[in-house]
């Protein structure tokens, strides 16, 4: 058996492992135990000593750092009332908008999303008071919950973003570049999606109540005040990243800093809330930390097969044009998110996609926001679309009509991506700037 037939079957290995259940860090490691052993005839000594030095290394990455440090901070500002502060704050912002409140799902998704990092988490804290109190005030619960499930994954692509720092260390790519990367295309998203919300609500009046709530300067002032701490947060994290003052790592640790004098000042804080988010934060880290462990060591052994260069050559025999490739990734994404999870997906396909892309021409900067859009096109798809679940859980609606009010969103995104790949300054403009 040929080296790229053996290096096929491997992989297809790895889709039979996590279909079987089986967790995806041992899957991704024993896979890349067998590519040595098997196909190299590496002995078990030698395997050892090639995963120890891998692992290690990547393991004790610095960047790394950053990720257990802004999810602690997102998981503190998720047990205040900081979604009811969003709500207050943009209500009356937005209520004389057409579409009215449903605007505080996009834009109080965008906010939150620059503290938090998770999609997940941004929609379940913003999701927990919009749907509610839209649902309360009549306003149409298939466009409430379908602009929920598609701004919650702004968590992923509005910096701080744990799935680009993980694209980061793992292709090698500046964070911070990564993170002014995506906040162009994050705002360009919150702007398509508000867009339509106006749209749908001046062709079809019945998706709002009859009739706007009025609206006086204290109101909107008192709004400004409600919104004031975590505009502080966002300020002081992604200004002193931006601004050259501090690394992705420490400006996350002054972030939780911040986050802890917004309980105490807002009388939240607890010993108690501290160490069950200190327990969610170590979960959560450890679950990612050992998917990047194990994705290293199956990159290690997948260049020891010079798989990616075999797999390069082969599709410069198809003739494909750049587009070409990027549409094959594109496809692969989707169907691959309509079973794993992104952080799963990312460290699965980084070793082979990265290099591809390079060849293709693409920037590795500008495709890892290509590559955290698709992963936000997963969380929109079933059956493992993680906002899909969030949201039914919210409305308790059945999953159909959950998907249903999810498919304009995910068209937007898809649209989106078009924009994206025809126009990349969308996402390299900021970051020539830094």
């Amino acid at each position: 058996m040929s080296t790229l037939a053996a290096s096929g079957v491997l992989l297809a290995l790895v889709a039979v492992l996590l279909g079987a259940g089986m967790w995806i860090f041992a899957g991704l490691t024993l896979v890349g135990v067998g590519a040595l052993y098997i196909v190299l005839d590496f002995s078990i000594l030698r395997i050892g000593t090639i995963a120890t030095k891998v692992i290690s290394s990547s393991a004790i990455s610095w960047e790394l750092a950053a990720i257990p440090i802004f999810i602690w901070m997102g998981d503190i500002i998720f047990r205040t009332d900081i979604s009811l502060r969003l709500f207050r704050g943009l209500s009356p912002m937005v209520a004389r908008v057409p579409g009215g409140l449903l605007h505080t799902n996009v834009f109080g998704c965008t906010i939150f999303a620059a503290i938090s990092g998770s999609s997940t988490a941004t929609t379940a804290t913003v999701g927990k008071i919009t749907i509610p109190e839209l649902m309360r005030r009549g306003y149409d619960l298939g466009l409430a919950s379908g602009s929920l499930a598609g701004a919650g994954s702004f968590g992923l692509l509005i910096p701080p973003s744990i799935a680009m720092i993980i694209y980061g260390v793992l292709a090698e790519v500046s964070i911070a570049k990564l993170f002014a990367a995506g906040l162009m295309p994050g705002l360009m998203m919150a702007c398509l999606y508000s867009g339509y919300i106006i749209i749908v609500a001046l062709f079809r009046p019945t998706v709002e109540p009859k009739g706007h709530e009025r609206v006086t300067f204290m109101d909107v002032l008192r709004g400004i005040l409600e919104l004031l701490p975590i505009g502080v947060l966002m300020v002081i994290v992604l200004g002193s990243i931006y601004s050259g003052l501090a690394t992705p790592s420490e400006a996350a640790a002054v972030g939780v800093a911040c986050a802890i004098a917004i309980t105490i000042i807002t009388r939240q804080f607890s010993v108690e809330m501290i160490a069950e988010s200190l327990m969610a934060t170590i979960r959560i880290s450890s679950m990612i930390c050992i998917l990047i462990a194990a994705s290293a060591f199956l990159s290690a052994s997948i260049a020891y097969l010079h798989l990616p260069q075999q797999i390069t050559r082969g599709i410069e025999l198809l003739q494909l044009s750049p587009y070409g490739v990027l549409a094959i990734l594109a496809a692969l994404y989707i169907v691959l998110g309509m079973f794993i999870d992104g952080t799963s997906m990312t460290v699965m396909t980084v070793p082979i996609a990265v290099p591809l892309i390079v060849q293709a021409g693409y920037d590795p900067l500008w495709f890892g926001v290509f590559l955290v859009i698709m992963i936000e096109l997963s969380a929109l798809t079933p059956p493992v679309g993680l906002n899909l679940y969030i949201l039914q859980g919210l409305t308790s609606a059945d999953m159909g009509r959950t998907v249903l009010a999810t498919l304009p969103f995910f068209l937007l995104l898809c649209l989106g991506t078009v924009l994206l790949v025809a126009f990349p300054e969308i996402a390299l403009w900021l970051p020539g700037k830094l």
